[in-house]
């Protein structure tokens, strides 16, 4: 079983950074996993945001409303993920989600939330205008 832990959430100015981080526990080492942030704002679904697999396959994940703003990064040794955001926006106001998944090797990670079966609780991000 794995266990996602979140923080770095909190309340910033619009055209502000925030960095939030999410480090697995019960993590098999010798398997391959998809990590990724996914957010829900109030009445909206939930929608995937960055991911990235710890094999280093494929490439880095990111919805096109984050592009250029948003880096997602990974340090395996910690089992830990970054979401580095900046010139944030109040529309990027949500709760994000901290997501991971077994995958193969060789395979990209991606949006569907059908790769994800680890959650975490969840991290509050308020964007002010």
């Amino acid at each position: 079983e794995v266990q996602l832990v979140e923080s770095g959430g909190g309340s910033v100015q619009a055209g502000g950074p925030l960095r939030l981080s999410c480090t697995a526990s019960g993590y098999m080492y010798n398997q391959y996993y998809c990590m990724g942030w996914f957010r829900q704002a109030p009445g909206k679904e939930r929608e995937a945001v960055a991911a990235v697999s710890t094999s280093g396959s494929g490439t880095t994940y990111y919805t096109d409303s984050v592009k250029g703003r948003f880096t997602l990064s990974r340090d395996n040794a910690k089992m830990t993920i970054y979401l580095q955001m900046t010139s944030l926006k109040p529309e990027d106001s949500a709760v994000y989600y901290c997501a991971a998944g077994r995958v193969a090797f060789y395979r990209s990670c991606g949006p569907s939330q059908n790769q994800y079966n680890y959650w975490g609780q969840g991290t509050q991000v308020t964007v002010s205008s």
